[in-house]
């Protein structure tokens, strides 16, 4: 009987696959992926709705979790993971939960996925309530785990939202508040969802933390200038910045930092409106922490490759 989840489907342009040369099949997995951007770009308008999903729940003091099993769970935990040293933000306001825990991230936790009352156990541990976005991670459309996750954070008042890679069952999709569907179709491993799956999850999850935090202010333009200069690299990066957007020397650029107790943003704004510390977070604050509602410049020019 054929499986109603696409993703566990036989891929046909991939069945000789344990004959082919190591090209061959380098050729073959690229030749699937190509056509996962286009899967993605369907998915636009429910993607820009989780956007503002997660922007209303952030400007409300709230917060996004990721909720998944196995790959999908490793991935939402990633996405996560890496909001904190990209955009300054707390680590709490993005949070990746994953069936089995923490363990679960290294080695694969067999049973996890299938008991509902850990979901409900694990959105409880951290407080997960109203004014919350709760986006579940499920490739099969399917996973017990996720789904429960999702019904509890209802229950709890939280906003819900499903990114599968298979359609779910449709009375499943009536329960959420968007449902984000990037049909990428059979495997080139059958049922193997960390090949096109995974990679069509990693894009999406990209662009809904980035999309948020930059309508958060996270940015100036496409410039990173929400970082905390906390290493070395990041104080060459923040330095830098300051540098282009203020026209300044490194010297001035690490002096006017110093100042800023080594945030980007704060730094650009003392410098181009004249103000200390204090004043320039209180105008940042006025106008929803957005750089450009404050700054009267544009950022720099793109300078040619």
């Amino acid at each position: 009987m054929l499986d109603p989840r696409v993703t566990e489907r036989r891929n046909p342009r991939s069945a000789d696959i344990d004959l082919a040369s190591p090209l061959a099949i380098v050729d073959l997995i690229n030749a699937e992926d190509r056509t996962i951007a286009d899967a993605v770009a369907t998915q636009r308008e429910a993607i820009a709705r989780a956007i503002e999903l997660a922007e209303a729940a952030f400007r409300g003091g709230r917060r996004l979790f990721y909720v998944g099993a196995g790959t999908s769970g490793r991935l939402g935990v990633l996405d996560a993971s890496e909001c904190p040293p990209t955009f300054g933000s707390d680590p709490s306001m993005v949070q990746g939960i994953i069936a089995g825990g923490p363990a679960a991230l290294v080695r694969s936790q067999e049973g996890a996925e299938d008991r509902p009352e850990g979901a409900e156990a694990d959105l409880a541990a951290v407080g997960v309530g109203a004014g919350d976005f709760v986006l579940g991670i499920a490739a099969s459309g399917t996973t017990p785990y996720v789904w429960a996750a999702l019904a509890y954070a209802k229950r709890m008042g939280a906003t819900t939202g499903i990114l599968a890679c298979s359609p779910p069952p449709p009375e499943r999709l009536a329960g959420v508040d968007v449902a984000i569907l990037p049909i990428t179709g059979p495997e080139v491993v059958t049922g193997s969802t960390r090949l096109k799956a995974g990679t069509a999850t990693k894009l999406v999850l990209n662009s809904i933390t980035t999309g948020a935090m930059v309508r958060l202010g996270k940015t100036y333009g496409n410039l990173m200038v929400d970082l905390q200069a906390t290493n070395e690299k990041l104080r060459d990066r923040a330095e830098r910045l300051v540098m282009t957007t203020c026209g300044l020397a490194r010297d001035g650029a690490r002096s006017l930092l110093a100042a800023a107790q080594g945030h980007v943003k704060v730094a650009i704004t003392m410098h181009k409106l004249g103000l200390d510390r204090d004043a320039a977070l209180a105008r940042l604050a006025q106008a929803g922490g957005v750089i450009r509602r404050v700054v009267p410049d544009a950022p720099p020019p793109v300078e040619p490759a």
